[in-house]
């Protein structure tokens, strides 16, 4: 079997049980089970779910995204092998930390696969909250042209670039185009700030005003948890985004759980630690890919600037990109993930049907 044959790039296909369309996003697909089914299943296997709460199953893609485009590679190779898999190695280890330490539990309920979750329907807090420890990036970039107020918070002056900041900084923005919010412009994806939230928190999917407090600590100390075990590893957690949502548990009570990955390559920058300290960034991330492409093609402006989306979409779809490519990108997703859970990560030969075998055998789920 050849390379391209063990990266699962396409997730959207498999014949889960489902009555609904299948969700595909720009890695993972969402099969929402049948009623009879998520009944089934929390019955079963006794989840902590009310009994009636809808149930999906979430297949992790090996595809790899940058710049909101999707790449391929030579030879079929429509993926990084072992990028699915040592994302969703990464998170599981995190949200059980989380949950042993007493922070909160996640939309997680099984994992049957390395490249599988089974998961609860969770109401989204609409806001990708970003934490930052350092400023690099679209900040350092926006800092550089003289900027100094972010999500409402002020940056002193004298800041270099990848410089450790005075204090942990949230700097949320909008998950999805929010509607009617006095000075939130009504674009995905767009800063806002702690005032914003405060003021129209039910329009942001809070159940209450307390609860904003609540998302903060969970924010700071999932950081914090996540920093000081990659501080162990002599790796750096610079930034990352933390995403929320509620749920109900079999008692009927209504908590606020983390939701889609937490602490990846794709989510976060990592750097490697003694070479910080030696004066230089080595990425532990997808950002090492992004600067890969940057430096592959030669007009990087076509990947930084908006206007040129159609461009940059062409450029994804006609360029295939070096084996050597998506392979040094598997090495430094693998290597993160192994130091991360201390233990090697087997790239299945075929990812498919080995998640077709484990849902009809174990879970009864394929049609």
């Amino acid at each position: 079997m050849n390379l391209a044959d063990r990266v699962l790039a396409v997730n959207n296909d498999l014949p889960i049980r489902t009555q609904l369309p299948v969700h595909s996003g720009k890695v993972r697909s969402v099969y929402w089970l049948t009623e009879a089914d998520s009944r089934r299943l929390i019955a079963d296997k006794g989840y902590d779910v009310a009994a009636d709460a809808p149930l999906a199953i979430m297949v992790i893609s090996d595809r790899i995204s940058a710049f909101d485009c999707i790449w391929h590679g030579e030879g079929g190779m429509n993926g990084v092998p072992g990028k699915g898999a040592a994302l969703n190695a990464i998170s599981n280890h995190w949200f059980r930390l989380f949950r042993e330490q007493g922070l909160a539990d996640s939309h997680i309920l099984d994992i049957p696969h390395p490249l599988v979750w089974i998961v609860q329907k969770a109401r989204p807090v609409k806001i990708e909250a970003i934490c930052r420890q350092y400023i690099t990036g679209s900040m350092w970039r926006a800092y550089s042209k003289g900027e100094r107020e972010f999500c409402g918070i002020q940056l002193p002056d004298g800041l270099s670039k990848d410089q450790k900041l005075p204090e942990l900084l949230i700097t949320p923005s909008t998950k999805g185009i929010l509607q009617g919010i006095p000075g939130v412009p009504e674009v995905d994806d767009v800063n806002i700030t702690r005032r914003d939230i405060a003021a129209n928190f039910a329009a942001f999917n809070f159940k209450s005003e307390g609860d904003i407090e609540q998302y903060e600590t969970l924010l700071k100390d999932g950081f914090a948890v996540i920093s000081q075990a990659l501080n162990d590893l002599d790796q750096i957690f610079v930034d990352t985004k933390f995403e929320f949502g509620y749920v109900t548990d079999a008692a009927g009570n209504d908590k606020l759980i983390y939701t889609d990955e937490v602490g990846t390559p794709d989510s976060s920058r990592i750097w490697d630690g003694p070479s910080y300290r030696a004066g230089e960034v080595v990425e532990q991330s997808k950002e090492a890919f992004r600067q890969l492409l940057l430096n592959h093609f030669p007009d990087p402006d076509i990947l930084l600037n908006k206007d040129r989306m159609d461009e940059r979409q062409a450029l994804a779809e006609n360029n295939a990109l070096p084996e050597a490519v998506l392979m040094q990108v598997s090495q430094t997703y693998l290597g993160i993930a192994e130091k991360v859970i201390g233990q090697t990560i087997e790239v299945s030969a075929n990812p498919k049907q080995e998640i077709i075998d484990t849902l009809r055998e174990q879970y009864d789920l394929i049609s």
